[in-house]
């Protein structure tokens, strides 16, 4: 009996391994046995089908190729012309690091390396978490797999647009002002986002001005037939 339950946990965990978001590249024993708990149960939770990718109608003067974050609703758009758009479910800032404004795609980095800043190592140490310096890229790590750096005036803001090991946050505030999105989706967005893309940041303090834009729905059409 003690054999078939062994042989049974055996078989369940190596099957988990295989839900891991990881590039070709990074398969290997090493990275499986490393592989924490909370990555292995975060592939098993599920997202509110509102906030899977879509594509939809949306009227804005903004020009294709912008991003328009509205974080009030939890929504990224990637503006593509003719009232188009392809919209995908985010996580943003809990209470007290949302923040709005206008920004600029500076760098993108794949299966990014993670840096926490020295004033959430120093908040989250007083918490009794001890944060690294440095964390190497990886399905482990907060910034999942694809990270897009935004600058103002040529400088890093610290916030990203990035990747998640944690897919059950989409649609919840629960960041430290990033937006976080499901691996899946920032991979389809990073492909598409250039550098130097405008970013507007809809949410508190309304820094970001007025921005035209209104979500029609689902696009039925281009959902059916593609284009």
């Amino acid at each position: 009996m003690l054999d078939s339950i062994t042989t049974r946990v055996a078989a369940t965990l190596i099957a988990a391994t295989f839900l891991l978001p990881m590039p070709a590249s990074a398969i290997s024993l090493n990275r499986v046995q490393t592989t924490s708990d909370v990555t292995l149960v975060a592939q098993q939770k599920t997202v509110a089908e509102k906030f899977k990718r879509k594509v939809v109608r949306l009227t804005t003067d903004e020009k294709p190729g912008t991003i328009i974050i509205d974080t009030n609703n939890k929504f990224l758009y990637f503006v593509e012309g003719n009232n188009r758009a392809t919209r995908y479910g985010v996580g943003v800032g809990r209470d007290g690091f949302g923040w709005s404004g206008i920004v600029k795609i500076g760098r993108k980095s794949e299966w990014p390396e993670w840096r926490p800043p020295a004033e959430m190592r120093r908040r989250e140490a007083a918490k009794g978490h001890i944060l690294p310096v440095v964390q190497e890229g990886g399905p482990d790590n907060p910034l999942g797999a694809r990270a897009m750096y935004l600058y103002k005036g040529g400088r890093d803001t610290i916030f990203r647009i990035h990747g998640t090991n944690q897919p059950w946050t989409i649609g919840l505030n629960m960041s430290s002002g990033c937006i976080r999105m499901m691996n899946k989706d920032v991979e389809h967005l990073y492909d598409r986002a250039e550098i130097g893309a405008k970013v507007i940041v809809v949410g508190p303090g309304n820094k970001q001005g007025d921005v035209s834009f209104d979500d029609k729905g689902i696009d039925i059409l281009r959902t059916i037939f593609g284009g």
